[in-house]
């Protein structure tokens, strides 16, 4: 809706400054009244359709021609509602195809710089809501890759006690190296004694837990990878709480007590 100002009247205005049979329609003014239509029209609340094709209509004096600019612009209009619906409908849809779970569980660590101070960030959403942030495992001197180690495997925690209760559960991990440790490369590592050819395992011991609990669940647990700062917002409040553990300095993983602020903590640090 919109105020009817002289502005607006000047653009629907001939050459003449008259107006035809259709915009006094529109403007809600009767044919009697035509002499005085400006002023009676000035201050009147307007739907912006109306407004749009008052613009339109002007100069248009044939009443044929008239009423096939009516129709085109409502043909537009339909269609406009229709693209809408359709570009809504199908992110309705990739948000049904991306919290795909009962529960949702997207994983991150960050540390700065690497190495550096380090945490480890989770966001858990439950039938397609925002439910809990989590943060902690801070390391004064740690890496991404141990930072992200951490995340996953908190996240496998949380997944064990949510697939017990009866849930089905999605691991969402931008780390593909976390996510190769666990469901790879240690299958190897396992057989040669947690050895590998050309030096030690780094990170081996979080590796060896992640691991045997991934192995305990992973029936009932999907694990996926996502590509980092792509528009997820799981994972892009997950990225903030690596940066809220750094910032508090929490070594252990705790649950965010203070108001689920989306808008707000997304303009958090980036990790």
């Amino acid at each position: 809706m919109q105020i009817v100002t002289q502005a607006l009247l000047d653009l629907g205005m001939d050459e003449k400054r008259e107006v035809n049979k259709s915009q006094l329609i529109l403007l809600d003014i009767k044919n009697k009244d035509k002499s005085k239509w400006e002023d009676l029209s000035l201050g009147k609340e307007l739907s912006d359709a109306r407004a749009e094709l008052f613009v339109l209509l002007s100069g248009v004096d044939d009443e044929e021609i008239q009423e096939r600019v009516i129709f085109n612009y409502k043909a537009l209009q339909k269609f406009r509602k229709e693209a809408t619906l359709e570009i809504e409908t199908k992110k309705k849809l990739e948000i049904a195809e991306l919290i795909s779970g009962d529960v949702t569980i997207y994983c991150d660590g960050g540390c700065t710089p690497n190495p550096g101070k380090a945490g480890s960030g989770v966001a858990i959403y439950r039938a397609g809501e925002l439910s809990e942030l989590w943060y902690g495992l801070y390391e004064p001197m740690g890496t991404n890759n141990t930072a992200e180690l951490g995340a996953l495997y908190e996240s496998l925690l949380i997944a064990q006690k949510e697939a017990k209760n009866g849930n089905s559960v999605e691991i969402k991990c931008d780390s593909m190296y976390s996510i190769d440790c666990i469901t790879k490369w240690a299958i190897s590592w396992e057989k040669k004694g947690w050895t590998k050819k050309g030096g030690e395992i780094k990170n081996l011991e979080i590796i060896k837990l992640s691991y045997a609990l991934y192995n305990s669940i992973k029936k009932d647990v999907k694990l996926s990878h996502i590509k980092a700062h792509s528009g997820f917002e799981g994972n892009e409040l997950a990225d903030r709480m690596t940066m809220y553990a750094i910032q508090q300095k929490s070594t252990d993983f705790v649950k965010y007590d203070k108001e689920i602020d989306v808008t707000e903590i997304l303009k958090m640090r980036a990790g």
